[in-house]
């Protein structure tokens, strides 16, 4: 579990079940992830069972972002290699624009490079995605290329301090 001023981030539960279901299945969300599908609960819950596996194993780990007990969001890391990984971030509609993504992003970030030891975080965002580009900017995420409608940015490690 990682900390911060106002969420939490933590492992996904089987309580989470009925929130994930609403996220994943929400088609508004899924012009800006990879899949594009309807998920069944049983898919669902499996992956939640799944989830539970080390992220050197399963190469993907997804974080509820968590207030005040209740899940307002999800953090990915995805694509994991030794030495870098992908990305993701939602946060539910009416959570959006307050900073929790924000926060979580800073704790993913402080997290990933001080004790899985990563060397570099990267994204993919839809060019549409104004708020997600600003949010990574935001959180030191450096523009790379652009490619199609996607931008990619990305951010390596340093020896600093991520403030929140």
């Amino acid at each position: 579990m990682l900390k911060g001023k106002n969420i939490v981030l933590r492992p996904l539960q089987d309580s989470d079940l009925d929130f994930l279901e609403k996220t994943e299945n929400n088609k508004e969300n899924w012009q800006f992830g990879s899949e594009q599908k309807k998920y069944t609960k049983q898919e669902l819950a499996d992956y939640i069972a799944k989830g539970k596996t080390d992220i050197k194993v399963a190469k993907q780990y997804r974080f509820v972002i968590d207030l005040k007990g209740a899940p307002i969001g999800f953090i990915d890391l995805f694509d994991y290699t030794k030495k870098s990984a992908g990305v993701g971030v939602i946060v539910a509609e009416n959570y959006r624009n307050k900073g929790f993504a924000k926060e979580a992003l800073m704790l993913l970030i402080h997290y990933a490079f001080s004790y899985i030891k990563l060397k570099q975080l990267h994204c993919k965002i839809t060019k549409a995605n104004a708020a997600s580009i600003h949010l990574f900017i935001a959180c030191k995420f450096i523009f790379q290329r652009e490619q199609a409608d996607l931008k990619y940015f990305i951010i390596l490690a340093k020896n600093e301090k991520f403030k929140l």
